[in-house]
């Protein structure tokens, strides 16, 4: 028997799915249910679970830190994020946070629901179809940012830095302890790397892509 936390603050959702596991998927059972991450962790303690079925928009937490938060305390347990909000941005954040699967509220059905819990209670991942094509998508734009985002050297990175502080060449050199025609040559090896120019092309360049952050 797999022993199921429903967490979602739609209560006819909640007891829809608590019907259907009773009725028709007789190896699944719900063991606790929760309208809201406060309400989760105040059940976790005395609630036997195999594995969380979570809704990552709750009135109180991010699914995200919810699930951050379960990977900390409860390494064992699987997280099965469902929602109805399948953006890019979305299911890249909930696989940072450690999910095991993810599937759509609105593309899956009971059968799906009940394939899902069993895969991932096994120990293997699940994703529906559409949240699949979606993990693709974030997979190619990861390998065409790091594709076009050159490799810097430390010195390089150094000089960008100083770049976005406003420091010219001279106050560079006398920063660094190098010479001018030296902050001069690695800017000329940081252009090409970039197919630029020009300073400010630079360090916007760099900001953008993180090679440097506006506060480091």
């Amino acid at each position: 028997m797999i022993q199921v936390i429903v967490v979602d603050d739609h209560p006819l959702f909640r007891e829809g799915l608590i019907m259907t596991f009773r009725f028709a998927y007789p190896d699944i059972s719900v063991s606790g249910e929760a309208d809201c991450g406060k309400a989760l962790f105040e059940l976790l303690p005395s609630t036997p679970a195999d594995l969380v079925l979570l809704d990552f928009h709750l009135p109180d937490m991010d699914g995200a830190e919810i699930a951050r938060r379960l990977r900390a305390t409860y390494p064992a347990l699987k997280i099965l994020a469902v929602s109805a909000e399948n953006s890019a941005q979305k299911v890249q954040e909930m696989l940072e946070a450690g999910i095991d699967g993810f599937i759509s509220k609105q593309q899956s059905h009971s059968d799906e629901l009940a394939q899902a819990i069993r895969t991932v209670a096994g120990g293997i991942e699940y994703y529906g179809r559409d949240i699949a094509s979606i993990l693709l998508g974030v997979y190619v734009a990861a390998k065409k940012s790091a594709a076009i985002t050159p490799d810097f050297t430390e010195r390089e990175r150094q000089i960008i830095r100083l770049c976005r502080d406003g420091l010219i060449c001279k106050e560079i050199a006398d920063r660094l302890g190098i010479s001018i025609n030296t902050v001069n040559t690695h800017k000329k090896s940081i252009f090409q790397k970039l197919g630029i120019n020009n300073t400010m092309e630079m360090v916007r360049y760099a900001l953008k892509n993180g090679v440097i952050r506006i506060e480091n």
